[in-house]
């Protein structure tokens, strides 16, 4: 269940394209959006944004990720 969640967190910073962002979307504050992405980049063993202090970009990793996790996602929406 921990990855679900660490997935629906990533897939909100990326649709939303922001940490602040995501976190406002989610009812969370940016350091926990921020820490579930960093545990989840942990657990997957790889990193999926790139991150600086004026933009986030997604790694190949994240790419790829994100496209699955998104369908993942959706799925268990209408679930």
């Amino acid at each position: 269940m921990d990855i679900l969640n660490g997935m629906a967190v990533f897939t909100a910073v990326v649709d939303a394209g922001s940490f602040t962002a995501a976190g406002d979307k989610l009812g969370i504050s940016k350091s926990a959006v921020s820490k579930q992405v960093t545990r989840l980049e942990d657990q997957l063993g790889a990193r999926l944004l790139n991150r600086t202090t004026r933009s986030l970009s997604l790694t190949d990793a994240g790419h790829l990720f994100f496209e699955r996790a998104s369908r993942i996602m959706e799925e268990a929406e209408e679930a």
